[in-house]
């Protein structure tokens, strides 16, 4: 039986190639740290990679989404304790116009500050974020949330929206409080025993005249005016500390998710080198025996394929 020495030829090319392409495979795993260079060489391991690598993805777009609304709810945090202590600052005001022993100048000379004081009040419920939005104008954040009408009352004009963003996997928080939420409405009873929603600057400004003109009872009732703001305010920065509390739980949790998410895909991507520096050995023996096997057939005469 004859073998054909072209046959026994390409058989040494294959191997001697094969052994190569083993090699140089291992040696591309090695060189990257990754046990998977081409989706190719693995498929399945690949869209194992990919898919989570997807979800670690996911994960940073719900952390970067926790850090703008956690400096969003920061920055409402520092303009409602500001609009507190100015409150408070009206409220020790009021109560020392409604002191007997002050006389009319006194009051006007008080209720000169009170306007100032307003001033402060309407600034802090027009406060923008970095980006310049208004933070208090729901959705219609490039105007500002109030402004002061012909006549001189303050209007709201922002909208009511509250924006949601995702911070987890089906977990969503507001971003943010429509102006009309914090500055709101106070409630006054009326000689009918009705209670009408008065403006929270109208009240403010029902408060200065009251002191300008000497108005006792109006005085009063601006005193109790700030008792209801007061209470507003303190409940709107309380949602703020609760949105707060939810961000510092959901960012320990993310944490550990991407933690978890990390060491799965080191486990199926990374090499384990010392097992490749092994592999590699092998690799090269097995190429050095090909290129040897092929050296001495290519210095072989024909005729010593033929069988006797």
């Amino acid at each position: 039986m004859k073998i054909s020495t072209g046959l026994i030829y390409r058989r040494a090319v294959d191997q001697m190639g094969s052994a190569q392409g083993k090699l140089a495979q291992m040696q591309a795993q090695l060189s990257s740290g990754r046990a998977v260079v081409k989706a190719s060489d693995a498929p399945e391991q690949a869209t194992a990679i990919q898919r989570l690598k997807s979800v670690i993805a996911r994960q940073d777009g719900f952390e970067q989404n926790l850090q703008t609304t956690e400096n969003r709810l920061g920055l409402e945090e520092a303009v409602l304790s500001s609009a507190t202590t100015i409150l408070a600052r009206v409220k020790e005001l009021a109560i020392q116009a409604a002191n007997d022993s002050n006389s009319p100048t006194d009051r006007q000379i008080l209720a000169i500050e009170i306007d100032e004081l307003r001033g402060e009040l309407l600034a802090a419920g027009n406060s923008k974020d970095v980006n310049g939005n208004y933070i208090f104008a729901g959705s219609r954040v490039k105007k500002p949330a109030f402004y002061t009408d012909s006549r001189g009352d303050v209007v709201y004009q922002g909208d009511q929206t509250r924006n949601l963003v995702d911070v987890g996997e089906n977990r969503q928080i507001f971003i943010n409080r429509p102006g009309s939420d914090i500055f709101t409405q106070v409630p006054r009873t009326q000689q009918n025993g009705s209670v009408k929603g008065i403006g929270f600057f109208k009240a403010l400004d029902d408060l200065s005249m009251a002191m300008k003109t000497s108005d006792r009872v109006g005085i009063d009732q601006g005193v109790a005016d700030l008792d209801e703001m007061q209470k507003s305010m303190t409940l709107a920065i309380a949602k703020v500390g609760s949105g707060m509390t939810v961000i510092d739980s959901q960012k320990n949790m993310l944490e550990e998710v991407r933690l978890q998410l990390k060491t799965a895909l080191s486990n199926v991507e990374d090499i384990d080198y010392a097992e490749a520096v092994t592999d590699m050995k092998k690799k090269i023996v097995s190429l050095e025996a090909a290129q040897s096997s092929f050296a001495q057939i290519s210095n072989l005469n024909l005729f010593d394929y033929i069988s006797r």
